[in-house]
């Protein structure tokens, strides 16, 4: 569910987008929205540890970077047989490495649409890496211990967040014109609102995600 979007005044250059994301508890065997990821029981933490608020993400469909594209490396880590963190957002170019920081050999590899790979076996204190060329929503697993799983978000702009931990987000110098705004939880599925962007408006636009208890 997402307010009614509130112009607040001027920002920085370009626009910007606001907001709080609050996870509400839903009743467990009611349906979700969308049935791509099986049900897990939540709480205040994530299964792969980590407050579940983190498994949101936060972005603008629609929107496109001004100039190159701006990549990072980032990481994900295996420990205690779990993906940490368990769901992560990057740019079309960037890079993940997996870190093995368990005693035990692990696997990576995804059948994902927007990148299939395998990165093989490999045990404690290596990594691999892998950059990701596609845009897409990207499942990834261990051939090895198969209830590891996590999922990376590959977009074609920088407009996009995991909110804080009290919920809070910011998407800053978004060029003028009109979006959606998406909130993107793994089990939930999308919440979507559109939203005009004018130049150095800054507009506040909460979200609501039912997850289940």
């Amino acid at each position: 569910m997402l307010t009614t979007p509130l112009v607040l005044g001027q920002g920085p250059a370009g626009g910007s987008v606001t907001g709080n994301v609050r996870l509400t508890t839903r009743v467990r065997g009611t349906p979700l929205p969308a049935n791509a990821y099986q049900p897990r029981a939540v709480g205040q933490l994530a299964a792969a540890g980590g407050p579940e608020i983190r498994n949101v993400i936060v972005y603008l469909r629609g929107a496109g970077a001004r100039g190159p594209l701006p990549v990072t490396t980032q990481e994900i880590r295996q420990e205690g047989e779990a993906f940490h963190p368990r769901v992560l957002a990057i740019t079309r170019g960037s890079s993940v490495s997996f870190p093995n920081a368990d005693p035990f050999y692990h696997n990576v590899f995804s059948l994902s649409s927007a990148a299939t790979f395998n990165l093989g076996r490999f045990p404690q204190q290596q990594t691999r890496m892998r950059e990701f060329t596609k845009p897409g929503l990207i499942k990834v697993y261990c051939q090895i211990h198969s209830h590891m799983s996590a999922t990376i978000l590959v977009l074609d702009h920088p407009y996009f967040a995991v909110p804080e931990l009290d919920g809070t987000f910011t998407l800053d110098g978004i060029p003028t014109g009109q979006y959606t705004l998406v909130g993107w939880h793994e089990r939930v599925g999308e919440r979507t609102s559109p939203v005009e962007i004018a130049a150095g408006a800054r507009v506040s636009l909460d979200l609501t995600l039912p997850v289940e208890d």
